[in-house]
């Protein structure tokens, strides 16, 4: 919380503020203000230091865990706590990976910035003239107070450092371990002989801040301190008269946002069952494209049309030869940093869709909250492996080396998804490649059924002929073997793959009258939809684990890239 002291004197007991006294207080604020400026210019101004990694891997002189969450308070009170951690989210943007060299100083505003509301910061509590209430920029307090806590324990030199003369009970100011900061004359600046490296972290409930370095001085030594008074709360002071006053009230459950692209029937359902009052929908867009048709309107909504269509021009008018997932990449972060710039500091509770993940990850728009992941597909570090591993398997396939993400985004999405407080998905084979217990499943929901009846020799491959799909097992399966195949879709590995063998395209509503089986031997199938279909249907379904399908009547699972099971499988069938 930062305290606005502007040499005002301090407030005696209960004495009420005014309106008067907080006309003094802005005048003499503003005074204070340029006498600081003033004063920087005649000495040397305290440089603006930039973050670097020779010290990364230095050892941890101080760490600091701060919690970002009272315990008691109304609505009013919640929400002036996600303001303060959403102007601890922006802060620590100028303190977190900055390393500073020996002898030189380090201070708080010039690494910060004025907490203004067009760089993002919001109203927060903060202690002003002995009295908590609302202030944009207020909470910053709570980060000065673990750098100064910080730097005392790792043997810093404090140069500049104010203490409150109020505290809040149970802060650091009981222990005279605190340092108050106000824009821009109040500050914070310390240095060292020795050069050393701060990093600041946000978690869905604490604030981390660590000091790394090679210095070997003792710890700095905190001396006695006269008790400073105990602060007011505008919330719940009760002093009516006063022109601050601003009570607090019991409030519901806390808003969460649903920060999601296109929707699957599973996703939908929890959003039905879970979406609450307050809870606001962030979607691509109601105008452009199909992508939001299965999202029901439930909750207050926010949209980008200007994505969508940016998107979809793209994927139009993409080159040949490039690569699909590398332009849904650039349009997942694009979409991303969209929804985070217009995310409300008071929704501390998000549920993502995966692909959005790494790029709100980068950004900072998950620091401070807490989060759920939907899950559609493998995580991008197993996913990759296993194309990496089909691509040595079948070097003749261009399909299966096209792309890979940059390994900043693959690392981002392991990171993210290791703080996350949910992982949901309906997805057999993806709940499998994350640690046991941390996915909770849900039932694939029921599809149309395919307009076929068992029976002849022909058989649905169910998806593109590409690699990842299982090809060139189907290709070797079928030697020999007097059957037809469908291929569902119109993406393929190169025209002569198939050779001789009875081969055609068919779409999903030109279907026989009668199909023998659905298969699907995919190395990669992340939307199983054509088989769910098809096991609605009463049909014969071949498919391997990585389609994460749960065991059930009518369904063979076979490995992945074994001709030898899946040729066994249809000869079952016939």
């Amino acid at each position: 919380m930062s305290e606005r002291l502007a040499n005002a004197g301090t407030v005696a007991g209960p004495a009420v503020p005014t309106r008067l006294g907080t006309l003094v207080f802005e005048t003499k604020a503003t005074l204070l203000r340029w006498k600081r400026v003033a004063a920087d210019l005649s000495k040397n101004t305290p440089k603006r230091h930039r973050r670097g990694d020779s010290l990364a891997q230095a050892p941890i002189l101080a760490a600091i865990r701060s919690p970002l969450w009272s315990a008691t308070g109304g609505a009013k009170d919640r929400l002036l706590n996600a303001g303060k951690i959403q102007n601890l989210r922006v802060a620590i943007d100028g303190l977190d990976g900055i390393e500073i060299n020996a002898g030189e100083v380090l201070s708080f505003w010039r690494q910060v910035g004025r907490p203004l509301r067009r760089r993002g910061f919001v109203e927060g509590r903060e202690l002003r003239e002995g009295c908590l209430i609302a202030s944009v920029g207020g909470g910053l307090c709570q980060l000065s107070n673990a750098l100064h806590e910080a730097a005392i324990d790792a043997g810093l030199e404090t140069i500049e450092r104010h203490a409150h003369t109020r505290i809040v009970p149970g802060s650091r100011a009981e222990a005279g371990r605190d340092a108050t900061v106000f824009w821009n004359y109040l500050d914070l600046r310390i240095r060292s002989a020795l050069p050393f490296r701060i990093e600041a972290r946000l978690t869905a409930d604490a604030l981390d801040l660590t000091i790394r370095g090679e210095i070997t001085s003792a710890p700095q030594t905190v001396h006695g301190h006269r008790a400073p008074a105990v602060a007011h709360d505008c919330l719940t002071c009760g002093q009516t008269s006063c022109h601050r006053h601003n009570p607090d009230h019991e409030g519901g459950a806390v808003p969460a946002a649903w920060l999601v692209d296109a929707p699957s029937p599973e996703f939908a359902s929890l959003y039905i069952e879970e979406a609450r009052d307050g809870d606001l929908m962030m979607l691509p867009s109601r105008r452009v494209g199909r992508l939001a048709d299965g999202w029901p309107m439930i909750a207050p909504e926010r949209t980008s049309d200007l994505a969508a269509l940016r998107r979809s021009i793209a994927l139009r008018l993409a080159p040949a030869g490039k690569p699909r997932a590398a332009l849904l990449l650039q349009a997942d972060a694009r979409l991303a940093s969209y929804y985070a710039s217009r995310l409300p500091a008071s929704h501390t509770h998000l549920i993502i869709a995966q692909a959005l993940l790494p790029h709100l990850w980068r950004i900072g728009a998950l620091r401070g909250r807490s989060f759920d992941v939907l899950l559609d597909r493998l995580p991008l570090e197993l996913l990759q492996a296993t194309l990496d591993a089909a691509a040595d398997r079948h070097p003749d396939s261009r399909t299966l080396v096209d792309f890979r993400a940059p390994p900043a985004i693959v690392a981002a999405e392991r990171e993210a998804l290791g703080q996350a407080r949910r992982l949901i998905s309906p997805h057999r084979a993806v709940a499998a490649s994350l640690p046991k217990g941390r996915v909770e499943l849900l039932d694939w929901k029921p599809v149309p059924p395919l307009r076929a009846k068992r029976g002849g020799r022909t058989f649905l491959f169910a998806g593109p002929a590409l690699a990842r799909k299982g090809i060139h097992a189907m290709r070797e399966a079928m030697a020999g073997i007097d059957v037809d195949l469908l291929i569902e879709r119109d993406a393929h590995e190169s025209s002569d793959f198939w050779g001789n063998l009875p081969i055609r395209k068919v779409a999903s509503r030109s279907l026989p009258a009668e199909l023998a089986c659905v298969l699907l031997p995919a190395l990669v199938e992340h939307n199983p939809r054509t088989l769910l279909r098809a096991i609605a249907a009463g049909l014969p379904v071949i498919a391997t684990p990585a389609c994460g399908l749960p065991k059930q009547p009518g369904l063979t699972i076979i490995p992945a890239d074994d001709p030898v099971a899946l040729r066994s499988a249809m000869l079952d069938l016939l």
